[in-house]
């Protein structure tokens, strides 16, 4: 039992020597990095990056990616439901205004052409005959009104001849009633006529103007469908180059569908994409920077498109030169779009030694040294970064990553 005691009480103290001695590795190992951070005083030139502190503008950007596109590109759709019969010219030539670049048959076309016009001419002779009906209506009922009012006439006659009859003693008082009544007879039927042929006059003029209404139509239809025609033969409406045409030959196509694209490569523009995170912040006139290769191009939003496929928002740029010989359809380019400018602050061209906080500790050079500073860093972007204080123009920045010598208060320069 007693044998049982001492080896525990020699494992425990194993135990704890081990420990004591890890820890002890330990703080040497943090002791000797300390000291070579804080007394490594050197640093080689060729090791670092430096840039002059310069006064001048500073845009704080957003990062997005774009795509040069013709700034003008003309689609020429199938104006009737046709085939391809011809195709003259193909993706890439050169085109003028006016020149032919495919034809569509459009023999089926011509047939509801000539169906059209025979169906007016049809409706034109219903007119006709509507009218001829209304104008003979209107003299048959005219005639009968005349017979009607020389009818009345008679028998206003006879009422005052019975009443004359009555008073010479040749007549009765029945006489006299017969022949007013006689006469009231004919006025309601005179009257009755009258409204037959206001109401059947009103009824012809209705079905005329209904007729009219659909030669109307049809006429609309077919000078639509004959200007359709006219349009079966694709030409291009300006100068530009053939991107795109529809070279199959005999293939149906529906009125709308695409026949072939004309752009001017004279002049382009950039359609952006970025993450809809920053939607709210995107607007129409919104200064832009565009960079192709180590080529900068101005130029501000134009339009934001209000649909958002999978979380990102295209919007189209405008460049300021429009016809740079680096742009190139289709090419992919980095985007900055500009949220902030400070214009003459002190900039230095933006590296690795410019990460983290506001408040940074850089290096200056001064007399064959490197000395650090602590300074305040305002706006940046991939290009430079804006020193608040700390530094005046002319000063030499190391812009390389000094986090070795990060507890270094001096730095000797070495070649």
């Amino acid at each position: 039992m007693d044998q049982a005691i001492e080896q525990e009480v020699t494992a425990r103290k194993k135990k704890k020597g081990i420990i004591i001695a890890i820890v002890a590795i330990a703080v040497l190992v943090g002791a000797i990095w300390l000291m070579r951070s804080t007394l490594k005083s050197s640093v080689g030139r060729s090791e670092i990056t430096t840039a002059v502190v310069g006064e001048g503008s500073v845009e704080n950007t957003l990062n997005a990616t774009g795509e040069v596109l013709p700034e003008f590109e003309e689609i020429l759709t199938s104006p009737i439901n046709a085939s391809i019969k011809s195709v003259v010219m193909d993706a890439g030539n050169k085109v003028n205004a006016g020149q032919s670049i495919l034809s569509l048959d459009k023999s089926a076309a011509q047939t509801e052409f000539e169906k059209i016009n025979f169906q007016m001419q049809s409706k034109r002779n219903e007119i006709a005959k509507l009218k001829l009906d209304l104008n003979k209506s209107f003299f048959d009922i005219q005639s009968n009104n005349d017979i009607k009012q020389l009818r009345i006439s008679s028998l206003a006659d006879a009422v005052e001849n019975a009443k004359r009859l009555f008073k010479a003693g040749g007549g009765t008082r029945e006489g006299i009633e017969q022949a007013e009544l006689n006469l009231r007879v004919a006025q309601l039927e005179k009257k009755q006529l009258e409204n037959e042929i206001k109401s059947k006059q009103q009824t012809m003029q209705i079905e005329i103007k209904e007729a009219e209404i659909a030669l109307a139509i049809q006429q609309n239809d077919l000078t639509a469908l004959q200007r359709k025609l006219q349009l079966a033969n694709i030409v291009a409406t300006r100068s530009g180059v053939v991107t795109y045409v529809n070279k199959n030959i005999g293939a149906t196509v529906h009125e709308g569908d695409a026949l072939a694209r004309i752009a001017d490569l004279g002049s382009f523009k950039v359609n952006g994409s970025i993450s809809d995170t920053y939607l709210d912040q995107l607007h129409a006139g919104m200064p832009v920077i565009v960079r192709i290769n180590e080529v900068q191009m101005k130029g501000h939003v134009i339009n934001v498109y209000p649909s958002i496929q999978n979380s990102i928002v295209t919007f189209d740029v405008q460049l300021d030169e429009r016809n740079n010989k680096q742009l190139r359809p289709n090419m992919k380019v980095d985007v900055y779009l500009v949220t902030d400018v400070h214009s003459k602050t002190l900039r230095v061209a933006n590296g690795a030694a410019f990460k983290g906080p506001a408040d940074q500790d850089i290096f200056v050079l001064n007399a064959g040294k490197a000395e650090r500073r602590h300074v305040h860093i305002g706006l940046a972007n991939f290009d430079f970064v804006e020193i608040k204080d700390g530094v005046k123009a002319g000063d030499v920045v190391i812009t390389s990553d000094m986090s070795e010598f990060k507890n270094a208060r001096e730095l000797t320069l070495k070649n």
